[in-house]
């Protein structure tokens, strides 16, 4: 039996569905509602926040580049040195994934063809341009042109640029993600969530797989053999527990649970450290502010 029963659901104003105890039904990614520290989350208003940021500080950095003579420097530089190899850190929230499609056919992995561009776009910074660009501590010459180097580079007068006004930078950027993560150890503890995940756990091992405690143990199993880049082997067995692992957790809304804790735990934690969050926002809006003033002047 399901530990959340779905029949008799009703819908919330904002069109989510529920069980009759207010739990939100979620099968899908789109199903969650959002959580109360979204809005606190440094890309809260903009998918793209941080992806607009790294823009202005290459803008920046790209202009101050040019001003010590590397005219046709490139607005998205490779290293100077080839080869590296770059890492891939693979992780999930703990409800893990909900697409039934993709874990049919790619299990806890993904496509092998998808295109995943790790390095940047521009030609490879020279030696001489990398000692500017991340300044002359790195064993450059303290002037160029005339000009005297900034210690930190010009990446690093870029950030002063986009940071300017900023109070607490460490918060601005740590302060929710460190409490997201003390909260969603919490939530996991909660006995509502011990409850649920028991009975999907059974319910893997019902449909013929390992018992694993959560949907992120399954996703970590080291039996599906990630490569470097992070991609699993995407075998049969491993394809059959995802789908397994997605069906248990649509068929007991372990992913609406989840939510439901969580979101609880947040209100709670905003109510406590009120004063915190809305410094943490204030500085981030500085941020966004300054990369807004930076995009216009192009």
């Amino acid at each position: 039996m399901a530990v959340v029963l779905l029949a008799g659901c009703d819908v919330s104003p904002s069109g989510v569905r529920r069980t009759a105890d207010g739990v939100p039904i979620v099968r899908e990614a789109k199903d969650r509602p959002e959580l109360p520290l979204h809005r606190y989350e440094f890309t809260a208003e903009d998918d793209g926040a941080f992806g607009t940021l790294k823009r202005a500080q290459k803008l920046l950095a790209q202009r101050c580049m040019r001003d010590f003579g590397f005219a046709d420097f490139p607005r998205d530089p490779k290293n100077p040195n080839p080869g590296g190899l770059a890492m891939v850190a693979v992780s999930q929230d703990l409800d893990g994934q909900l697409d039934l499609e993709k874990a049919r056919r790619w299990g806890y992995g993904w496509d092998p063809q998808r295109d995943v561009r790790i390095e940047p776009e521009g030609r490879r910074m020279t030696a001489e341009e990398s000692r500017v660009y991340w300044g002359h501590r790195t064993g450059g010459k303290p002037t160029v042109l005339g000009k005297r180097v900034p210690q930190e580079g010009c990446l690093g007068r870029a950030d002063k640029r986009l940071y300017r006004g900023v109070r607490d930078l460490r918060r601005a950027w740590g302060y929710v993600p460190q409490r997201e993560i003390v909260l969603e150890k919490a939530a996991a503890k909660d006995r509502r969530m011990r409850r649920v995940l028991k009975v999907w756990s059974q319910c893997v091992v019902d449909k013929g797989f390992k018992r694993y405690g959560t949907p992120d143990d399954a996703f970590r199993d080291k039996a599906w053999k990630r490569d470097r880049g992070g991609n699993t082997a995407r075998t049969r067995r491993e394809r059959g527990t995802a789908v397994a692992d997605v069906e248990c957790k649509r068929e007991h809304n372990t992913a609406g649970v989840w939510w439901s804790v969580l979101s609880e735990r947040q209100r709670a934690d905003l109510g406590r450290h009120r004063s915190a969050y809305e410094a943490a926002r204030r500085d981030q809006e500085t941020v966004r502010d300054n990369v807004r003033e930076v995009l216009a002047d192009t």
